[in-house]
């Protein structure tokens, strides 16, 4: 009996090839091209490397599948609508938004991460004029 949710097994994955320049003893330069480079040509190594870049939106799917097989399409697609329309909650162009309301809405208030004490306002290092910004978003330039 299928319940149409995603398999929480992850699915490893890895190139069959990494594309590194390699140099004259058949390991990559990295002192002529950088750490970088080298870095960018791997794709994931571990396993659960794609499973944790996408959790959340595992997370939320499974959920609304769940609350579909237990409560009916209603419940997901209301869920959803609310999510739309606080996500089009629009602010002037030179305030940064909390997404207080999109944030109570999927749980996210409840939980703490590093982008929550590192990406504060007072570090934002975007900073405008506020007539130039609401001028240039409405296109008066």
């Amino acid at each position: 009996m299928s319940f149409g949710l995603p398999s929480l097994k992850s699915k490893p994955s890895q190139p069959q090839e990494y594309g590194f320049e390699e140099g004259e003893f058949g390991v990559p330069e990295l002192m002529k091209t950088g750490l970088g480079s080298a870095r960018g040509t791997i794709d994931n190594v571990h396993p659960l490397a794609q499973s944790e870049k996408n959790y959340r939106q595992n997370a939320d799917k499974m959920n609304m599948q769940v609350l579909r097989n237990i409560q009916g399409l209603h419940a997901p697609l209301k869920i959803a609508m609310e999510l739309q329309s606080a996500k089009k909650i629009g602010h002037l162009p030179f305030l940064k938004s909390s997404n207080v309301m999109l944030e109570s809405l999927t749980g996210r208030d409840l939980e703490m991460a590093p982008e929550d004490l590192f990406n504060t306002g007072e570090f934002l290092e975007i900073t405008g004029q506020p007539h130039a910004m609401v001028e240039r978003s409405l296109g008066i330039f």
